[in-house]
């Protein structure tokens, strides 16, 4: 521990500053011109830093400046303390300002059009000078983004069995999974023809593999003895994939909630097929490890109560 309270002591911003465009940049003279510097004082820099750990961190190459393995380490530390760093600044600012701090939320879009929504109303409502960020993304990417800091919470899933390692999870909700075609579809007229024959005969529009939703799907066809679709655009944004399916003859499988204003306006239709049934559900993640105060705690709270209502609630 004394070790660590005096590496801490001798570590400054700078430090962290240098280690970080080091690490992005991987040549020095472009560090020092990002960091505003000549590349002698960056040279001397990067020395200082090495002497305060006793060891190399970036190796010189003919691809450039080349982060040892406990270069890399330092790297991911120097940014993760930036990130907090920057956003702690930020919320000092805007309480000056007369503001009431900042909380950054990642969902997935499944949870977002129902029990996120209402609860950043909610939140709004009782903390109206609270800014908020929603950051809609899939769980996998939020999963990286909670990781980094970049976000207080999630409303996800694991990505991977092993993140129970590095996250808590309180169960939420669960989505149902849809298979949507665009209006005036072939497929809508006459008898559906068998999920084998769709998925070898007809374009699907799909999340990326590194996401649950689709990670399920291709269980649900192995399980069933099916091959995965042989046409497929694997896309993981929302508003694109709706734009693909109206567009195109294209099956596209997602959330109910993510696409009932366009069922219901008409510009989609849902074919009678069940997929993502076995999707487990999402929930609240947090890092292990970590205090959170006003105003997470007090989100968590309003997302529990909503959760509770939610039709769609486990």
């Amino acid at each position: 521990m004394d070790n660590l309270q005096a590496l801490a002591a001798r570590l400054r911003y700078k430090h962290l500053l240098m280690l970080s465009t080091l690490g992005r940049r991987r040549n020095l003279h472009k560090a020092a011109e990002a960091m505003h510097m000549s590349q002698p004082a960056a040279t001397r820099m990067l020395g200082e830093i090495e002497r305060i750990f006793h060891c190399q961190l970036f190796e010189r190459t003919p691809r450039g400046m080349q982060p040892t393995t406990l270069g890399e380490v330092l790297i991911e530390f120097a940014d993760n303390a930036l990130i907090r760093l920057d956003r702690c600044a930020e919320e000092i600012h805007r309480y000056q300002l007369g503001g009431r701090g900042q909380l950054t939320v990642g969902a997935i879009m499944g949870a977002a059009p129902d029990l996120v929504a209402q609860s950043i109303i909610e939140m709004k409502r009782q903390r109206p000078l609270l800014q908020i960020r929603l950051m809609g993304e899939t769980s996998d990417q939020l999963v990286e983004l909670l990781e980094q800091g970049k976000v207080d919470i999630a409303i996800a899933r694991y990505a991977t069995s092993i993140q129970h390692n590095q996250f808590d999870f309180e169960p939420l909700g669960n989505e149902k999974m849809v298979t949507v075609v665009r209006r005036n579809h072939p497929l809508l007229h006459g008898e559906l023809p068998h999920l084998e024959v769709l998925l070898d005969a007809w374009p699907w529009i799909l999340q990326p593999m590194t996401t649950p939703a689709r990670q399920t799907l291709e269980k649900e066809f192995e399980l069933a003895g099916m091959v995965s679709p042989r046409d497929i655009i694997e896309c993981g944004s929302i508003f694109a994939a709706l734009q693909l399916v109206q567009k195109s003859d294209a099956l596209l499988v997602m959330a109910e909630t993510v696409l009932n204003d366009h069922l219901n306006t008409g510009l989609i239709d849902k074919l009678p097929l069940e997929l993502g049934r076995s999707l487990t559900p999402f929930g609240l993640l947090t890092r292990k490890g970590t205090y959170h105060g006003e105003p997470v705690s007090g989100f968590c709270d309003i997302l529990r109560n909503k959760a509770s209502q939610w039709s769609g609630v486990i």
